[in-house]
């Protein structure tokens, strides 16, 4: 079985933590290169995360700089041909289903079926309060979200869902989504997030665990879905460790894996034997044009080994 990859898209999120410094004057025109030059060299998915708006005592490390997800990946839907279009995380508690499936329908029915959508519970107080949304019970409020995103999302015109703190019946959405059912993948690596994940999901996105942690909880995650009978296909993520393609000239971070192909697809490949199915991958870059050689490198030389 091979490794997929999939990317976290630079510029439309900005936190310190990993924007590089050349992506606060990117402009849409380099979301779109980097999203073609993804689609051409075989990764998977693009992923854009979701945040309404940042309070100000966050704003220094997370910036207030995060692009609205179902906009950004409907746009560069229509510049690429075959790559998937992953929320990563759509915080869906901030939201009523009905809003939710309405957006993210429309995409996968704009895109020709290419929505995966990821789901978490969401950090932020004030999004919440602003909102008028529920933060301390947002974990039960997930979960009766994703049950209800379930009936919104499928084939019925009419959806139905009579729930704790959602009821409708007889509200008619079209169009429907192209895919028959959209895979929904639970974000979160805490306890909670992982069991809904492994029962509520049909993946888990783990919220970069480090490469020592994850065989616990995907054995875990096997173990609850084997004690309630889940039989069908479930999708195991990872967030690799930043990537450089190729011995670099500049200081890319002691944490950063570089080198040949064969010496990255090597340690890539051992995401794999723990039993993870895909992994998201960022790369270290000092501009858009390296950016995008770093994915083109990576995709004819190191995807091919994984």
């Amino acid at each position: 079985m091979s490794l997929a990859y999939g990317i976290q898209l630079p510029v439309q999120s900005q936190s310190t933590i990993y924007a590089e410094p050349w992506e606060a004057a990117a402009c849409p025109e380099d979301l779109r290169d980097i999203a073609r030059a993804a689609d051409r060299a075989g990764f998977a998915y693009l992923a854009s995360c979701d945040h309404v708006a940042i309070p100000r005592r966050l704003a220094p490390a997370m910036s207030t700089v995060w692009y609205d997800p179902v906009a950004t990946l409907a746009h560069l839907a229509a510049v690429t041909e075959r790559i998937l279009l992953l929320s990563h995380v759509a915080v869906v508690g901030l939201r009523h289903p009905l809003l939710t499936a309405k957006q993210y329908a429309t995409l996968d029915h704009l895109s020709g079926g290419r929505l995966l959508l990821g789901v978490g519970a969401g950090h932020v107080p004030e999004e919440f309060e602003v909102l008028g949304a529920d933060f301390e019970r947002r974990g039960p409020v997930l979960d009766e979200s994703i049950d209800a995103l379930r009936a919104c999302l499928g084939p019925d015109e009419f959806p139905e869902h009579h729930g704790k703190f959602y009821d409708f019946e007889g509200l008619g959405q079209l169009p429907r989504p192209a895919q028959e059912r959209v895979p929904v993948w639970v974000g979160g690596s805490s306890p909670a997030a992982v069991r809904r994940a492994a029962l509520r999901g049909d993946g888990w996105l783990p919220q970069g665990d480090p490469r020592d942690r994850l065989p616990a909880r995907i054995a875990r995650i096997r173990r609850l879905r084997e004690e309630a009978a889940l039989r069908g296909p479930f999708t195991v993520g990872a967030i690799a460790e930043p990537l450089y393609v190729g011995e670099p000239t500049w200081d890319v971070g002691r944490r950063t894996l570089s080198g040949g192909a064969g010496e990255l697809a090597e340690s890539l490949r051992a995401y794999r034997a723990m039993g993870v199915h895909q992994i998201q991958v960022r790369f270290r870059s000092r501009s858009r044009t390296e950016l995008t050689d770093q994915i083109e490198a990576f995709g004819a030389r190191v995807g091919p080994l994984l």
